[in-house]
């Protein structure tokens, strides 16, 4: 499958990979767009990049997506492709008192996101010729990080529902795809990881992007660039021993 010509949706697209993986798929003559929920950061997109359409939304609101979906497809109706980026990862110490509404907001957003923008989304993918799904996970959803235990829950599960899904989607058009980043080079691995990063660099987001966009052209279903192909590996050889290396990396909580 070649990404040129075709029209893209990127959820987190303000940032990180998201944001690279739009530039990148911008030079390659694509139409690009982009959501967030920072004003602010959808602004300097927009600046940065003026070819790039850019919409303020929330993939944990069901009632945004709504929203989306319809002011989309009314400016954008050859829409054919749906990058589901948007996601939060954070340092928790479960045995701290957390409310509970806070305590899943990556269930939310990193979860439900991706399941309702597919489901609101579909219908219009399957009148599309090679329309394309990309729900991107993480190394960890093979083995987890346990300083980051929701996160890491969160993304085991878009493995899963990636799987099924493509099952589902057999013989429609519409091919489902499965990017699994290692650590990357960005803000959020720098924000709350630092003690835990310390000596350690992540996979640069140009590169990240590149083999996103070299495997989905390879017709790639899962994309593992780097340590990520390791923890798949491991994950079914040394699951435990893999673990326990990741264990020997954590610091306190907040």
């Amino acid at each position: 499958m070649k990404l040129d010509q075709k029209t893209v949706l990127i959820t987190g697209g303000t940032s990180g990979i998201g944001l690279e993986l739009a530039t990148q798929l911008l030079k390659r003559g694509n139409t690009v767009i982009v959501t967030g929920r920072d004003p602010v950061k959808l602004d300097a997109v927009r600046q940065a990049l003026p070819a790039i359409h850019v919409f303020e939304s929330d993939v944990s609101n069901p009632a945004a997506i709504a929203s989306l979906y319809d002011h989309v497809l009314a400016q954008f109706p050859r829409l054919d492709m749906l990058i589901n980026n948007a996601g939060i990862m954070r340092n928790l110490n479960l045995n701290h008192d957390r409310d509970l509404s806070d305590v899943t907001r990556e269930i939310e957003i990193n979860l439900s996101g991706p399941v309702r923008m597919v489901q609101q989304f579909l219908p219009h993918l399957k009148t599309r010729k090679d329309a394309l799904i990309v729900n991107v996970s993480s190394g960890l959803a093979f083995i987890p990080f346990p300083i980051s235990p929701v996160y890491c829950a969160t993304k085991a599960a878009i493995h899963s529902f990636t799987q099924s899904l493509r099952v589902q989607l057999a013989g429609t058009g519409v091919t489902v795809v499965e990017l699994a980043p290692p650590a990357v080079e960005t803000p959020l691995l720098r924000g709350e990881f630092t003690q835990e990063m310390q000596g350690q660099k992540g996979m640069d987001v140009r590169e990240l992007a590149r083999h996103a966009i070299t495997g989905i052209e390879a017709n790639k279903l899962e994309i593992r660039p780097g340590l990520s192909n390791v923890l798949k590996l491991m994950s079914r050889v040394a699951p435990q021993f893999m673990l326990n290396q990741l264990v020997k990396m954590m610091k306190p909580g907040t």
